[in-house]
């Protein structure tokens, strides 16, 4: 049976067949080809995470500038560059006169550092002699050399050290100058971004970035308050008690609280090691008002100051904390918290929201 123009069923069947079978191939090798470059992103991602933790650092400083160029827009009402300009100023100011009297004070730093180990040193010997120890030897002095089998290692550890304060040094600088350029013309990154997406799509991704960006706002000033505070209570405290170095114990610890829930476990080690040699009545009163201090933060301001921050259950920023270390070493047990809310925002409104249609 024919059809009219001499064409029967079966052949235009047969024809139509290749034409189905066509974009269904091409979605096949679509699909091909965006796994394996997905795969090469993770790959090469993995393999410069360091760089890119130093990034996100990066956009963490730019994040507290912006931060600091709008609050001070409540103040001052001028324009945004002029604020930036003043911001970027007064933080020069203060670094520069932090390094000075870091170094002003790095003699005395260091007569009341080798004060506290010689003590502590003191302290292990007269523990381990009545057991027939002799930590230094039969003459009794504290000989480095004599803690090291071959000298020559020493030469080693400081070109280690030397390495690693470059690697710092250096990545201080990338931080600070992206922050800088970032924090500048914040809105011209973003949309510069926006118009790698689909039309239909910036709109939503824009929406997403502005709630990371207040999302970190929130986080990254509750931190700085809180741990201000924390480090000003923590050295009076210290001065009272009369441990040495307590203005540093407390920047220490204050720094250290960045990292949630293990930071003031880090610190602790630090004060109690500098508590030891000064006998245990001392070690006990330092180590009570260190934790009733920290639980009073913990469980007063902390709530208070970062009322309206993002809300991320406990586990979960441990469990971040902890796996972020594992893979990515001291970065990322720092970057874990901010690394955790961002991530938090993404997943919700982009995968859970867009891509499940859940939005309840």
């Amino acid at each position: 049976m024919t059809t009219k123009g001499g064409r029967s069923p079966a052949a235009g069947a047969v024809d139509a067949t290749p034409s189905q079978a066509a974009p269904a191939s091409l979605l096949a090798a679509m699909v091909v080809v965006l796994a394996v470059a997905l795969g090469l992103a993770l790959a090469l991602a993995w393999y410069n995470v360091a760089s890119l933790l130093v990034l996100f650092a990066g956009l963490l400083f730019a994040v507290s500038m912006d931060a600091c160029t709008i609050g001070l827009g409540r103040l001052l009402p001028i324009s945004r560059s002029w604020r930036f300009a003043l911001v970027a100023i007064a933080l020069g100011i203060v670094a520069a006169l932090a390094v000075a009297c870091g170094f002003a004070r790095l003699p005395e730093q260091a007569r009341s550092t080798m004060c506290v180990i010689d003590a502590q040193l003191a302290t292990i010997q007269a523990y381990l002699a009545p057991y027939g120890i002799e930590l230094f030897g039969p003459e009794g002095k504290a000989d480095p050399f004599r803690l090291v089998a071959e000298p020559g290692r020493l030469f080693g550890h400081v070109h280690k050290a030397v390495a690693g304060a470059y690697a710092v040094s250096i990545n201080s600088i990338v931080v600070v100058c992206l922050g800088l350029f970032l924090a500048a013309s914040p809105g011209g990154y973003r949309e510069g971004l926006l118009r790698l997406l689909p039309i239909a799509r910036r709109a939503r991704m824009r929406e997403a970035m502005n709630e990371m960006r207040r999302v970190l706002h929130s986080w990254l000033v509750g931190q700085l308050v809180r741990n201000s505070i924390l480090a000003v209570t923590m050295a009076t405290a210290l001065h009272f008690l009369r441990l040495p170095g307590a203005a540093l114990l407390g920047l220490m610890a204050g720094a250290a609280n960045f990292i949630l829930y293990l930071g003031s476990l880090i610190a602790a080690f630090a004060v109690a090691l500098v508590a030891m040699p000064l006998g245990h009545s001392t070690l006990i009163w330092v180590m009570a008002v260190y934790f009733s201090i920290q639980t009073i933060e913990g469980y007063v301001s902390a709530p208070l100051i970062q009322r309206g921050a993002v809300n991320i259950p406990p586990a979960w920023t441990l469990l971040a904390i902890v796996v972020c270390g594992a893979m990515f070493g001291v970065m990322g047990v720092a970057l874990a918290a901010p690394l955790l809310a961002v991530g938090r925002v993404a997943v919700q409104r982009l995968y859970v929201e867009d891509w499940l249609q859940d939005r309840q």
